[in-house]
C-alpha cells in the first residue's frame, strides 16, 4: 500500500531548508494533504523538535501509515482524517501548518475553507507554510506552469493554479499575514504566513 511520488523526492530538500528556519520555534505541526506520506517521514526525521501530524482523505491513509511504520519515528503521529472542504476539522490547536501541492488540485471554495480552517487552529504567532506553483498578477511564471494549469483544468475545471494576490487576501481575512515568499526550484514557491502574536 506504500505509494511513491517522484515529486516528493525532488522537492524535499529545498522545502526542508525553508522549514528549518520557519518552523524553528514550532513544536506541533499539522500537515494538510500528506499524500503518499513521504514528506511526513522526511521532515519529521530531519526536524526532531517537531511533533508531525499528517492528515488527508482516508484513501491516502494506508500509504501514509506504511511509510510511518517503516520509519518508526516517535514524533510522527498516525494520520488524521481531514477533508478541507468539509466542516469536521480536527479539534486541536497547533503552532505550525504545512501543505504542499494542494491548492491547485481542489476547487477554489475548498481553498477558502482550508485557509479559513488554518486560521482557526493556529495558535497566536503560528506559522503556515504553503508550497506549490502560483500565478502572479494573474500571469503564469513559466511556460511549464501554463501547460500544467491547462492539464489540471482539462482534468477538473474547478482546479488550477491559484493567484498569489488572491491567496494573500484570503489569508489576511483569516488572520494570517504574509511573512515570506520563497522562490523554489522548477517554478514553485513556498509562501509563509504568520498569525498575530499575543
Amino acid at each position: 500500500m506504500k505509494q511513491y511520488s517522484e515529486a516528493c523526492d525532488e522537492n524535499k530538500d529545498p522545502i526542508l531548508d525553508v522549514l528549518r528556519r520557519e518552523l524553528a520555534d514550532c513544536r506541533t505541526v499539522l500537515e494538510i494533504g500528506s499524500g503518499t506520506g513521504q514528506h511526513a517521514v522526511y521532515f519529521s526525521r530531519h526536524l526532531p523538535h517537531l511533533t508531525w501530524q499528517p492528515s488527508d482523505l482516508e484513501i491516502n491513509h494506508a500509504s501514509i501509515d506504511a511509510w510511518r511504520r517503516e520509519a518508526g519515528l516517535a514524533n510522527l503521529l498516525p494520520p488524521l482524517l481531514l477533508d478541507v472542504a468539509g466542516d469536521r476539522w480536527p479539534n486541536c490547536r497547533v503552532d505550525g501548518v504545512f501543505s504542499a501541492n494542494t491548492t491547485h488540485i481542489m476547487a477554489w471554495s475548498a481553498v477558502v475553507t482550508m485557509i479559513t480552517g488554518i486560521g482557526a487552529i493556529l495558535k497566536p504567532g503560528g506559522i503556515f507554510c504553503l508550497y506549490g506553483p502560483f500565478n502572479y498578477n494573474r500571469c503564469y511564471t513559466s511556460d511549464s506552469n501554463a501547460r500544467f494549469d491547462q492539464w489540471l483544468k482539462q482534468r477538473d475545471p474547478q482546479s488550477g493554479l491559484r493567484n498569489f494576490e488572491d491567496l494573500v487576501e484570503l489569508g489576511s481575512a483569516s488572520g494570517l499575514q504574509l511573512k515570506q515568499d520563497y522562490a523554489m526550484p522548477v517554478n514553485n514557491r513556498l509562501l509563509v504566513w504568520q498569525t498575530e502574536a499575543e
